[in-house]
């Protein structure tokens, strides 16, 4: 998954498991660079993905029942708001 981050140019905001950071360790020069780790990004991503999982609570939302794009963006708003 990194591999093809790297490749689209996507910087990843995860940190390195301790798993996988002890593996690459192990494995000396033939285990590659460890990748690079922002806090700041780590810290807006998880701002995001809590939001995204708030509005998942409501049932129309997570459902996506409403056919016309226009409605569900009121159906979100409606939700936003009352969080």
């Amino acid at each position: 998954m990194r591999a093809y981050l790297r490749r689209r140019g996507i910087r990843h905001v995860i940190p390195e498991k301790k798993d996988h950071k002890n593996a690459r360790l192990r494995r000396g020069s033939r285990g590659g660079r460890p990748p690079g780790f922002d806090r700041e990004r780590h810290k807006k991503r998880n701002t995001v993905e809590r939001a995204i999982n708030k509005l998942k609570g409501f049932r129309a939302v997570a459902g996506r029942y409403d056919k016309r794009d226009y409605v569900f963006l009121g159906t979100v708003t409606v939700a936003s708001l009352v969080i």
